[in-house]
């Protein structure tokens, strides 16, 4: 069992920045991938960004490309994302996801630990 606790949500204007962060517990040894997720109201949860844990590989999905960062600290089992140039669009509840195969990096239904989330609101 591996437990995610997300910390670093919040609100900012267009073009701002913010920082999650994803500390995992547990059975951290059986991660091969960890991701971030989001779901705005309304919507389907949609994978953000995904980074392979041994290698440190990133994925990120088109919409987030070059404006959001995913890194990790091997030695904190944490996971960041780091997002920069925010717009209203980026609106949402952010998720973190560890799985233990391998396969599709940003799609919802192959991870099996998620945590609670953590809200991020971007104002225009």
């Amino acid at each position: 069992l591996v437990k995610l606790v997300e910390s670093g949500g919040g609100s900012v204007g267009t073009g701002g920045s913010l920082r999650l962060s994803c500390a995992a517990s547990g059975a951290t040894y059986a991660r091969t991938i960890m991701a971030w997720f989001r779901q705005a109201p309304g919507k389907e949860r949609e994978g953000v960004a995904g980074i392979y844990v041994g290698t440190g590989r990133p994925v990120y999905a088109d919409s987030v490309k070059d404006r959001f960062t995913i890194s990790l600290d091997n030695t904190k089992n944490t996971v960041y994302l780091q997002m920069n140039t925010l717009k209203p669009e980026d609106t949402a509840m952010y998720y973190c996801a560890a799985k233990e195969g391998y396969g599709a990096v940003l799609v919802r239904d192959t991870y099996g630990f998620w945590g609670q989330g953590t809200q991020v609101t971007v104002s225009s």
